[in-house]
């Protein structure tokens, strides 16, 4: 129980030819994310509908919707007690106030985590280290953010680091020989530090302007490969002591709370930078965006939503609300 006192008074290859309007990104950012906004705010639609009062039943309710779209524990916490404390400071005794309440509560997690990746314009290339466990979609992104930033107008190069399995090279260089990105690749079972290393130096004197190192696909409790990580990060820095600029962790929506666990184990091993949230669009786990923002203070960079090159998207903590209650304005 909540304890207050009721107040009735209260991959593409392809680059699009011209950018969608902001309408239209809205629109798409909707339909990608419908799983996880029927998960929660559908849940908290039918919750609303017909009760017109607040009280600690309609908290307990939210509470449970909350739980159920993956959320987490802590976070519902953190979310239901801000509620309370809205209830009993600002009289709010509406639903359409509590819907309000309940964006602004969610909006002030995701919030502090939105943080776009910057590359500065340096001598020396800005080196990204992608990291994540096996099927996360960590190869696909690395393509999709390879061939934004070359429509950005940066040269590119990429590192096929993952050299644990053959099939990880082979898919970094279909992406390159479509893009025409130059790929620094070695045999199967090579050294991967080595390989990135190689990269580096070679995007080092060729002037490039991003490297995009892959690494093999691991899970966060195999502690030999991630030593391998940290060698990897010391090696590089041998070169440019700043180097990796960046180290992305890119994540499956769909594995719900394991996400936590992953993005712990790596942000341990090689002091994570930015996270990619992968596959919103296809799971109803989505809610798991707001464990990681209320646990990591980590910049949450990319959120994946389809597999358009475009689908990848800056994180925009606005937006993301916006898409999420988009259908709640009928209970309001």
């Amino acid at each position: 129980m909540f304890g207050f006192r009721k107040d009735k008074t209260s991959p593409e290859p392809e680059v699009p030819e011209a950018p969608a309007d902001k309408p239209g990104l809205f629109k798409r950012l909707k339909q990608q994310l419908s799983r996880t906004s029927s998960s929660l705010t559908g849940g908290l639609a039918n919750v609303f509908l017909g009760k017109r009062e607040v009280d600690d039943e309609l908290l307990e309710e939210i509470e449970n919707t909350l739980l159920m779209a993956d959320i987490g524990l802590n976070a519902t916490n953190r979310i239901t007690q801000g509620l309370s404390e809205r209830v009993a400071k600002q009289r709010i005794g509406h639903t359409k106030g509590m819907i309000q309440a309940l964006r602004d509560e969610m909006h002030s997690i995701l919030s502090p985590r939105q943080q776009s990746l910057n590359i500065p314009d340096s001598d020396t290339p800005f080196v990204i280290l992608v990291v994540g466990v096996n099927g996360m979609g960590k190869t696909t992104t690395i393509g999709k953010l390879a061939k934004r930033l070359q429509a950005e107008g940066k040269s590119v190069m990429l590192a096929a680091g993952d050299t644990f399995r053959a099939a990880a090279i082979e898919q970094l260089q279909t992406w390159g020989e479509r893009n025409q990105i130059p790929v620094v690749a070695q045999h199967s079972g090579a050294d991967s530090a080595s390989v990135i290393y190689d990269a580096f130096a070679a995007a080092r004197a060729k002037g490039i302007d991003v490297l995009l190192a892959d690494t093999a696909g691991r899970l966060h409790t195999q502690s030999n490969l991630m030593q391998e990580l940290s060698k990897i990060r010391r090696v590089i820095g041998k070169l440019d002591e700043n180097a990796p600029h960046e180290v992305l962790l890119v994540l499956d929506a769909g594995t719900g709370q394991n996400a936590l666990a992953q993005t712990k184990q790596f942000d341990e091993a090689v002091s994570l930078s930015g996270v990619a949230l992968t596959k919103m669009d296809g799971t109803a786990k989505g809610g798991i965006i707001f464990a990681i923002a209320n646990q990591f203070d980590i910049p949450i960079r990319f959120i994946g939503i389809g597999e358009g090159i475009d689908d990848l998207r800056d994180f925009d903590a606005e937006e993301f609300i916006d898409a999420l209650f988009s259908d709640t304005q009928d209970t309001e």
